[in-house]
Parts: C-alpha cells; structure tokens; sequence
C-alpha cells in the first residue's frame, strides 16, 4: 500500500510542474495575443495618416526632382571642393544673404586635390 501511495505521490508531484508550465505558457500565448490585437488597432489608427502622407510625398516629388536638377550641379562641386564635411562648421546666412561655411579650429590644414579653379559647373544629375 505505501508502494502505491508512493507511486501516486510521484506522479502527482511530476505533474504538478507540468500543469504550471501549461499554465505559464497559455499565459503567454495570452500576451502575445494581447500584442497582436493592440498592434493592429494601431496599425488602423494609423492607416488614414500614412496614406495621407503618401499622397502628400506624391505632389511634392516633382518639387524635390526640379530641386534637384537645380542644385545638383552646384552642390556636387562644393562636395568635390570640400575635403570632408567633419572638418566644417554649420552654414551660417549672413545679413546680405551670402552663406558662410567655416572650417572648424580642430581640423587638418586645408590640401585641396585639384588647386585649379572649376571654370564649368558640373553637370545635371539625371534622377
């Protein structure tokens, strides 16, 4: 009799961590649920936003290309002056509308690669 009540004891023992473990993981089954659902209404709050915005980057992109093709060519030759964009301080707009782009204190001595001037200004950049 204590053999089977033993057995038994066991046997209730070994399952107990069983039924703990089944709980713990419906728990998380539960959370992750619970994720799922709260990450979709956010995803449909947001929906209307987002497809907004998408209109909206639709009309400004021809801006942006016409931008591009303006300021490409000017801005290609001052990356192509500049040594490294570290060694410079932010522009700064003076009173009479010149921007002024300063070299910082702590960068190297200025080596330019070509010390001819660019007579041509660059070409468009084909977007």
């Amino acid at each position: 009799m204590r053999r089977h009540l033993a057995a038994i004891a066991l046997c209730l023992a070994s399952a107990a961590p069983l039924s703990a473990q089944t709980a713990e993981d419906e728990g998380l089954s539960l959370m992750e649920e619970g994720a799922q659902m709260f990450l979709r209404g956010l995803m449909e709050e947001l929906d209307p936003a987002i497809r907004e915005l998408e209109g909206i980057a639709g009309e400004i992109e021809p801006a942006f290309r016409d931008m591009a093709r303006q300021m490409g060519p000017a801005l290609a030759e001052i990356m192509a002056t500049i040594d490294n964009i570290r060694f410079y301080e932010a522009p700064v707009i003076l009173d009479n509308g010149d921007i002024l782009i300063r070299r910082r204190a702590d960068a190297p001595l200025y080596e330019p690669e070509n010390p001819e001037p660019m007579d041509e200004p660059a070409g468009e950049i084909d977007l």
